[in-house]
């Protein structure tokens, strides 16, 4: 078994070309990133301490949240996704699944044998905030006015 990042992918060609074709892994990582994002319910992808400094230093990792191995001209793909709260998660990974594979086909001429779903979380919906930053406490009136 090869991890994905340790050699480029040669792809077949169908018919004669001048010379061989390979795929960095980074971008077969990108792609299935990218397919899993676009999945409706998706709120975001796992990534790592890395993913995070780089992201810090504004370098968008798009490949974050996918482990990708090929072996013996077979691709398999690991997808760590956290999902919005509410989303029927069997319907979202299925799409995943689907996403996932049906773009590094069409992109890549590559067969995906597995696209495993690790679902790592739920993301609740974001509440705005109800509190007036003038008036903290409520509905208060302002009583030193009244007294005389």
């Amino acid at each position: 078994m090869i991890l994905a990042e340790d050699t480029n992918i040669v792809l077949d060609a169908d018919e004669p070309a001048l010379g061989e074709i390979e795929v960095a892994p980074q971008v077969l990582e990108i792609i299935a990133g990218i397919a899993a994002s676009s999945v409706d319910g998706v709120a975001r992808m796992r990534g790592s301490f890395a993913n995070s400094v780089n992201e810090l230093f504004g370098r968008k990792e798009r490949g974050k949240g996918v482990k990708l191995t090929f072996d013996a001209n077979t691709l398999k793909a690991d997808v760590y996704v956290y999902l919005n709260y509410g989303v029927a998660v069997p319907q979202v990974a299925l799409a995943i699944q689907e996403e996932v594979k049906q773009q590094l086909l069409v992109m890549t001429d590559l067969e995906t044998a597995e696209v495993n779903v690790h679902i790592e979380g739920v993301i609740p919906e974001k509440t705005t905030s109800a509190i007036d930053p003038n008036n903290l406490f409520g509905d208060q009136e302002d009583d030193a006015g009244d007294a005389k």
